[in-house]
């Protein structure tokens, strides 16, 4: 049952090793931090948006500036084109007219055009063809065709189409970019959470510093209703701080001297004094954004396969193009009809909504997850998590509360009193990080006994500890000690529940000296969210060290699908493999340093860890609350989130299945879309992507 807590503080991602997938793509998935970077264009139309940052502001700012400049030098090219003043009903001619229509239009191709044209070679070099090898082949091919008409080909010029394609595929691109910073800039809320002045305490009394400038071990004041600057130990003062925020706790909590403070939380109406032990990198909250970055960044299968089905769009698009133009100069059309048909097919099916459709959803989720308590760091496992159909709970600190209060202390020998028999068990303990030391040390305390020293420590793995105080040797361990040993138990008082407590044995010199029962409560939020993932039809485990008593009026009480008791820390693993060797998607919960096994042998791994041991290495998702209640919480979040890109990527693919024939002239002379009208469809449809993206909420 015992573990030691190792603080972990990277996030590497899942070793793939141990996985026993059944889905023999789902190995390869685990590499977190693959930025995939063929699939990424330099000018911003980035496929993750936590590549943006700096590159992005400067983007978005140079096409709006491209755009209007464009935008104003397509007045005079649309006055001047002979098709507008045919249309209208105007004449405006005079000698090299057509000479002057050129040279606007090629401002506009190479100056609008620029970021395509350097997205296309981009992408060539990748191997990569996609939206700017469309949009820059359907521009070129207009304008080369365009400025042969001005210079003799017999034809006629659509510099006025070329003008208006380059101006709205530049606004489209715009609106995409702000929405993309848009995800980004949820992340940038997570770093704002910090003040910028911090009041430090130093020997000649109290003063403002920046906060780059704190030190780990500053003691500095907080006052009421200020943020709290970085990670640290209260010191002096008590208030309620709302840490919410971070760990989706909406309840304050009461912070007292030697409590752990979260940076970014919220003071309440005390003043804290407080030293400091986690500053920039180092700090909770630093470690959350790199998560929320390397899981936005990470590419899960869905994600993947958008980037396929973009990539097939764009050869289909090419090749539907060159079909359409010589189909229609077979027909007998001139030419400059059968290359607007082409440049419109090109424009139309543009694979932006593709582009957009899934990786804005990541970065949403991921975000929003994050200010709920849910820190994804394995993408394709938080989109599995739909298919969840069992949930195995670690019991300790996930269902119950996790603090073992001491209930009773029965000596067992003539002549040691209970106060000494607390002392030894303190003594031995003391050097343990599992809850049952921590209870047993909590109750010396409140007993304000001395806490003896111990040598010798010596952690028995499932059993319990041994070590020598004041010459003598002594072991507190449970029964599991005694069949290791092949000793016999010392019989139990009748008057221990032993269904609910937890017994220790404490044994001086190898001779039994008492016993200390201790109890553990269950968390107020358990039967409901059992409750819930019933209704879901998921069956829930539960999966103990504990004995079968304790398991059993634990599982009963919770009306959970069954129990599994006594488990050391090396079978837990087992138990899962069992599980999905038997066809179930599994879900292990557990507080993540003995359940790493578990953790990532499970097709979820969920790691609950109040507060700042976010270290569990080997969990997928994070949730930094202990409420069983966030677990349903995740995966209705998960569903939510898988519907939204199953919706983008129908929609962006649907648009084009109907845009191309209507593009192609399938419907000539009936109707015939433009390639600006293209274009605009184009844009139209990348927007509807990215507010779909948006309506993601948290329940």
């Amino acid at each position: 049952m015992e573990h030691q807590h190792h603080h972990h503080e990277g996030h590497s991602p899942k070793e793939s090793t141990p996985h026993q997938h059944p889905d023999p793509h789902a190995a390869t998935d685990h590499s977190m931090k693959e930025h995939d970077h063929s699939q990424m264009h330099h000018h911003g139309m980035s496929a993750d948006p936590s590549t943006y940052d700096e590159h992005a502001g400067h983007h978005t700012t140079d096409f709006l500036k491209r755009f209007w400049i464009c935008l104003a030098l397509t007045v005079p090219v649309l006055l001047l084109s002979k098709m507008i003043q045919h249309w209208a009903g105007f004449d405006i001619s005079f000698a090299g007219d057509q000479y002057l229509l050129f040279a606007f239009g090629t401002i506009i191709f190479f100056y609008g055009g620029w970021p395509f044209l350097t997205g296309l070679v981009n992408e060539l070099k990748h191997r990569n063809p996609g939206m700017m090898t469309l949009v820059a082949v359907a521009i070129t091919t207009a304008y080369l065709y365009s400025s042969a008409v001005v210079f003799g080909l017999k034809g006629m010029d659509f510099f006025w189409e070329l003008a208006t394609l380059i101006v709205i595929m530049l606004l489209g691109h715009w609106l995409e970019m702000r929405s993309q910073m848009a995800a980004s800039n949820a992340l940038e809320s997570l770093v704002k959470l910090l003040p910028s002045v911090v009041h430090l305490r130093t020997d000649q009394g109290e003063k403002d510093i920046p906060l780059d400038q704190l030190k780990n071990n500053d003691t500095i004041i907080v006052k009421p209703g200020e943020k709290i600057p970085a990670d640290g130990l209260v010191t002096g003062g008590s208030s309620y701080v709302n840490e919410s925020m971070l760990t989706g706790e909406s309840v304050p909590v009461k912070k007292e001297k030697n409590e752990k403070l979260i940076g970014g939380s919220i003071n309440g109406d005390g003043v804290l004094t407080v030293r400091v032990t986690g500053t920039g990198s180092d700090s909770y909250l630093n470690k959350v954004i790199d998560m929320v970055k390397s899981a936005q960044g990470a590419k899960s299968r869905t994600q993947n396969l958008a980037g396929k089905v973009a990539k097939w769009l764009t050869i289909v698009s090419i090749s539907v193009g060159l079909i359409t133009f010589i189909i229609w100069l077979f027909a007998g059309k001139e030419l400059a009809f059968a290359l607007e048909r082409m440049v419109t097919v090109m424009v139309t099916s543009c694979p932006h909504a593709l582009g957009v459709a899934i990786p804005l959803v990541v970065a949403i989720s991921t975000t929003l997850s994050a200010t709920h308590g849910l820190l994804i760091r394995n993408r394709t496992a938080f989109e599995n998590s739909r298919l969840l159909n069992l949930i195995i709970f670690d019991k300790t600190g996930t269902l119950t509360k996790g603090s073992h209060e001491v209930q009773q202390i029965i000596p067992l020998q003539q002549g040691i009193s209970d106060i000494e028999l607390l002392q030894y068990t303190a003594a031995v303990q003391q050097s343990s990080e599992h809850h049952i030391a921590k209870g047993i040390i909590r109750k010396l305390n409140e007993k304000n006994l001395e806490l003896w020293s111990s040598s010798n420590f010596e952690y028995m793995q499932g059993m319990g500890v041994s070590g020598t105080v004041k010459g003598k040797k002594v072991v507190a361990a449970g029964p599991n000690y005694f069949t290791h040993h092949q000793l016999t138990m010392p019989s139990i008082p009748s008057g221990i529940d032993q269904s609910t407590d937890t017994i220790i044995f404490v044994l001086i010199d190898d001779q039994p000296a008492g016993i200390i029962t201790l109890a553990d409560s269950i968390r107020e939020t358990a039967p409901e969210a059992i409750a819930d993932l019933q209704k879901m039809g998921i069956k829930t485990y539960l999966l103990t060290g504990d004995n079968e008593k304790v398991a059993e009026a634990v599982s009963k009480k919770l009306k959970m699908d069954g129990f599994i008791a006594n488990v050391l820390p090396h079978q837990k693993q087992e138990k899962v493999k069992a599980f999905q060797d038997q066809g179930y998607i599994v879900a292990m919960t557990g507080d993540g340093v003995n359940d790493a096994p578990a953790l990532a042998q499970a097709d979820v791994g969920i790691a609950v860890g109040s507060g700042t041991d976010v270290a569990a290495e080997t969990a997928d998702i994070i949730l930094v609350d202990s409420d069983p209640k966030d677990v349903v919480q995740l995966i209705n979040f998960g569903k939510a989130t898988y519907r939204k890109m199953v919706q983008n990527l129908l929609w962006a693919a649907g648009y084009n299945i109907i845009a191309i024939p209507l593009a192609a002239g399938v419907l000539y002379p009936n109707f015939m879309l433009s390639p600006a009208m293209g274009a605009v469809l184009m844009s139209v449809s990348t927007i509807v992507v990215a507010i779909n993206a948006k309506l993601l909420r948290v329940k």
